[in-house]
């Protein structure tokens, strides 16, 4: 691992992840289901104050109340169009833990309580999944506190049930962590860290190279299908940067960044290439793109930080490019779209400018026949 890096143990996958649920689709499915979690945990609390076992008392119910509409309150936060940031869900686990421990403390029955510190379980299994391992041992810090309590609670009548109680939490937490953390090893497994630029998760300039050459190398080139590339810069960012700070200016990037892979095809690339530039490419069944740029230049502009950008696109037939390096093709093509984006900021901003079937260079060269990705690397 190189100097100054972080560790794979201290990676917070949180973008990663999102990027990789948002390019399969899973996006809305997983905030439904971290949603629901959310809502039946947090009012489990006020459910059994009507039990004498419960919190019965009157701050006891003070707290499940609280929690509940806390829950509630949370629960909106994944349920919106938009998927939330690293920290709103942070901020959420930390609400989460301070609550089931005090909801688990103030039972009036330990065991109930100790079996209500089983909750611990599911937000290790989330921030294992989706957060570092430093934010886990926070979480890890406040539920063994928690359970260490009520097991001197628990011990002052019967202590066998007090060891194997806290015994059997601990267990089913660890189990989970591992579960969780086995699962997210066997996904990264499949994809190279090294292609996702570190700010933003989306491809690196390499990646995207790499990725978009064989787009175009394994398509049918026989139909009506067109290339689109788009430069995507962010207007006046060195700006916004100095006025606003680096930590707000990355939080900008990320946030532009999000919103671009929720705005696009599911099997759109998109790179993130420069600090204010990014790139898009996709095939579609149309020569006119303009419907989808127009959307990305909406989505970017209303980003929280409220930056516009210039867009340069391209787009051009698939059929023939068949048997023309597809490397020199997208560097082309790469070009014209910047050209295109400089066009756009000299113009004022905040606009796109199109180009439809530019005369390419690259293919008044004689076809060389079929070629892949790794042939043209």
């Amino acid at each position: 691992m190189a100097a100054g890096g972080r560790t794979e143990r201290n990676r917070d996958h949180y973008y990663w992840l999102t990027a990789f649920l948002a390019a399969r689709g899973l996006q809305t499915r997983t905030c439904l289901v971290v949603a629901g979690m959310i809502i039946s945990a947090g009012s489990i609390p006020l459910f059994t104050t009507a039990s004498p076992a419960g919190a019965s008392y009157f701050w006891g119910r003070i707290v499940a109340v609280v929690g509940a509409v806390c829950s509630v309150a949370m629960a909106g936060v994944w349920l919106r169009k938009r998927w939330p940031t690293r920290v709103t869900s942070e901020a959420c686990v930390i609400i989460g833990s301070v609550y089931i421990a005090a909801a688990s403390v103030m039972t009036t029955n330990p065991v109930v309580g100790l079996l209500g510190s089983t909750a611990f379980a599911i937000l290790g299994g989330f921030v294992a999944l989706f957060h570092s391992v430093r934010l886990l041992v926070s979480m890890w810090v406040v539920g063994a506190a928690t359970v260490v309590a009520l097991a001197v609670r628990v011990a002052e009548t019967d202590s066998v049930l007090a060891i194997t109680g806290a015994l059997l939490v601990g267990l089913v937490n660890v189990f989970t962590v591992f579960a969780c953390r086995t699962l997210l090893r066997s996904i990264t497994s499949d994809v190279r860290l090294d292609d996702l630029e570190p700010l933003t998760n989306l491809l690196t300039h390499g990646a995207f190279a790499e990725q978009a050459a064989t787009l175009m190398s394994s398509r049918d080139r026989g139909g009506d299908r067109y290339l689109m590339v788009a430069v995507v810069n962010l207007d006046s960012f060195s700006l916004y940067r100095d006025m606003a700070g680096v930590a707000a200016a990355d939080r900008a990037r990320v946030a532009v960044g999000q919103r671009l892979r929720e705005t696009v095809r599911q099997v759109a690339l998109i790179a993130h290439v420069s600090e204010d530039e990014f790139l898009i490419a996709d095939v579609l069944n149309t020569d006119d793109p303009s419907p989808l740029v127009e959307r990305v230049r909406a989505t970017v502009a209303s980003s929280p930080s409220r930056l516009t950008a210039s867009i340069g696109v391209v787009s051009t037939a698939m059929s023939p490019l068949a048997g023309h390096p597809p490397y020199d093709v997208l560097d082309e093509v790469l070009s014209v779209a910047t050209d295109a984006m400089h066009d756009a900021r000299r113009a004022g901003g905040n606009r796109a400018q199109l180009i439809l079937s530019p005369a390419l260079t690259v293919l008044k060269r004689p076809a060389g026949g079929v070629w892949s990705a790794e042939e043209s690397a």
